[in-house]
């Protein structure tokens, strides 16, 4: 019997290393504040909240491992049925998972106990989305959408709170984000989805979204244009919209993955809606808040779908014996698994530190919002804590929803390579994993615009500072410190290549973007990486064989990146050729 925490080495050791004792303290206002009187299960102090942490993801760790992986492959070949009522039944497998979940109290996580919720930080929450992701990647897109009642907690009225989160946390609501329509897909200020008010000041929503993920679930929290006059972002709200008669899923997508999750085209038919929030705030605050929070989900999802495939490629390279070895003994596959073993705890160390730095800022705001101290040196001390963490979030989140999504498609595909032609058949999931992976790329925003917003962060001074600090790392270890040395020196090459970029434009920073994102995470994560050996031999090597490997493509990355080559657009007619004639 299978338990996905338990049996995660690389999960067990960060639970330890990232010092959740202390992030469990903020989150529970050091454990005294007024909002826990009277709360039955709240944690006494920085020990108790982390055993309850513990016990939380075993117990996750345990339904992911025996009862949701087992039936992930039935749920991928039943899918979804649209029926004639635009409504949408889910598969046998996925009404069984959702509750599942909603008895064993999972469906809260991040929420405050007076509704229900489990009140656990966001490296927590990760954990499990991650572990769920690695059992059922299309579960996540509907038990990784608990961001939907974050946003409703953090910018609903009082009435709406009461109302909706209690539901939530009992399983009995699943939530969707209504964004995307034809004519707007990543450019989301282009929304035209119609919010009118009727004779009795109701809003309403009229107009068609699709590619909404679980958009048949309870609540969808939808963009719409409330602002008719006003074309861009600032003419667009957030709404809270029921499912009903008059919101009806009017095509299913047919998708090359996640068979599980309800892929759906949406037709608003006047429906009654609550404004969420304040009118024109909706793309700028709200959706923002929402997607950021959704692209670390995807990242975690990521390191799920990564981990499952490996895991068969590592088994499978242990077992399958050619040549008369088993084929993990040359030196293509050893090299092939060992490199993607060390990919997902690179991605993993950085999604993770994301993480805490999300706990710190969203647990900062909370306190200036609802309880400011009084003292004016501690409140100056919080709001410059905001800046520094809402920068260096706005570099960190992209980097990880990025790195983590690449490094989800090359390691599944990679894995299908270790097990040769077994791995293109449907008698082993690394195929249902390579389909899986596929949108990571894509949803919550592409990796190119991933990019375009962490190259603003690395060019802005984001980078630079953050990587100081980890730099004030002190090594007892001669060859750790030889490591650090050789990362100040690839962070001085990241520094040249941005004072060159500055020096292009921001076209050229775009057409180099990615190989300067490229090279700032190879140092970040080198650093973390770095922290991580000194409590565990096994990470000592993994430090060198990233930091040595990747330093390397880093020079290669920064050299072309100041070579000053801008063919693929000055010659981009030339080198991509005609455009095709249709067929």
């Amino acid at each position: 019997m299978a338990n996905f925490f338990e049996d995660n080495e690389d999960l067990q050791f960060l639970f330890h290393h990232l010092d959740l004792g202390c992030l469990a303290t903020v989150q529970e206002d050091g454990f005294t504040g007024a909002e826990r009187a009277g709360e039955e299960y709240a944690p006494v102090d920085a020990d108790d909240a982390v055993d309850n942490y513990r016990r939380i993801l075993t117990l996750t760790g345990d339904v992911a491992g025996n009862t949701i992986a087992p039936q992930a492959e039935s749920v991928d070949s039943q899918g979804n049925t649209l029926n004639d009522d635009g409504t949408v039944s889910l598969s046998d497998g996925m009404r069984n998972y959702l509750e599942i979940l909603g008895k064993a109290d999972l469906m809260g996580f991040t929420l405050p106990r007076r509704y229900g919720g489990l009140n656990c930080p966001c490296v927590v929450y990760t954990m499990a989305v991650e572990m769920v992701s690695r059992a059922d990647a299309s579960l996540m897109n509907i038990f990784g959408l608990q961001g939907i009642a974050e946003t409703i907690n953090a910018f609903a009225d009082q009435e709406t709170k009461d109302e909706y989160l209690p539901r939530f946390c009992r399983g009995e609501f699943t939530g969707a984000m209504a964004l995307t329509e034809p004519d707007a897909g990543s450019d989301l200020q282009a929304v035209g989805l119609r919010a009118w008010q009727d004779d009795d000041g109701r809003w309403r929503l009229t107009g068609v979204k699709r590619f909404i993920t679980n958009g048949c679930g309870d609540v969808l929290l939808t963009l719409a244009r409330s602002e008719p006059e006003i074309k861009d972002g600032r003419g667009l709200s957030l709404y809270l919209v029921e499912r009903g008669p008059k919101l009806r899923v009017r095509r299913l997508e047919q998708k090359l993955g996640i068979h599980g999750s309800p892929t759906c085209e949406l037709v608003y038919d006047d429906v009654p809606a609550r404004l969420i929030g304040e009118r024109q705030l909706g793309l700028i605050r709200y959706v923002m808040s929402l997607m950021n929070g959704a692209r670390v989900g995807i990242a975690a999802q990521s390191l799920g779908i990564a981990e499952a495939a490996f895991r068969v490629a590592r088994l499978y390279a242990s077992t399958r014996r050619q040549f008369g070895k088993v084929i993990e003994q040359l030196p293509a596959v050893a090299e092939l698994v060992t490199d993607m073993k060390i990919s997902i705890e690179a991605a993993r160390a950085l999604t993770y530190e994301t993480c805490r730095i999300c706990d710190l800022e969203n647990n900062n705001l909370r306190m200036l919002e609802v309880n400011p101290p009084d003292d004016k040196n501690e409140l100056k001390e919080r709001k410059q804590n905001a800046r520094v963490w809402k920068r260096l979030n706005g570099m960190l989140t992209p980097m990880s929803k990025y790195y983590a999504s690449e490094m989800c498609v090359r390691v599944s595909n990679q894995a299908l390579q270790v097990l040769g032609g077994s791995g293109y058949m449907a008698d082993y999931p690394v195929e249902r994993h390579l389909r899986d992976a596929r949108i990571t790329t894509i949803y919550e925003g592409t990796s190119e615009l991933q990019i375009v917003a962490a190259v603003r962060g690395v060019c802005s001074g984001a980078f630079q500072k953050h990587v100081e600090e980890l730099e004030q790392h002190e090594y007892l270890d001669k060859s750790l410190n030889e490591l650090k040395e050789a990362l100040v020196q690839g962070k001085k090459r990241v520094l040249e290549g941005i004072a060159f970029v500055k020096t292009q434009g921001v076209e050229y920073m775009d057409l180099y973007g990615r190989k300067l994102v490229d090279s700032a995470i190879s140092v970040l994560i080198g650093h973390l990486f770095l922290q991580q050996a000194v409590a565990n031999e096994r990470k000592r090597l993994v430090a060198h064989r990233f930091i040595e490997t990747s330093l390397a493509t880093l020079q290669r990355d920064i050299n072309l990146l100041c070579s000053g080559d801008k063919s693929a657009l000055q010659d981009y007619k030339v080198l991509a050729g005609p455009v095709p004639t249709a067929t």
